[in-house]
């Protein structure tokens, strides 16, 4: 499973850097590191929408420190 965080402007300053290190800490906590592999992205555009983060061929967007837990559960957990 490839997840791509974005890490352009927009998505920096709302913080995309926390959630991509947020991300690999859930992906260590439940012994993934062999099952995700992370990549930046310089923009997924969807610049307006929050953080966006690819996962495989899917956009998810909106995602913060908020509801980061929820998402990796929900995409990236349920999944691997």
């Amino acid at each position: 499973m490839k997840v791509s965080v974005c890490i352009g402007s927009s998505c920096h300053k709302k913080g995309s850097y926390r959630v991509q290190e947020r991300l690999k800490e859930l992906v260590d906590e439940h012994g993934l590191s062999g099952k995700v592999q992370f990549a930046s992205a310089f923009c997924l555009g969807h610049c307006k929408d929050g953080i966006s983060i690819g996962i495989d061929d899917e956009i998810i967007t909106g995602v913060g420190m908020g509801n980061v837990d929820q998402v990796f559960e929900e995409f990236i957990l349920n999944e691997a």
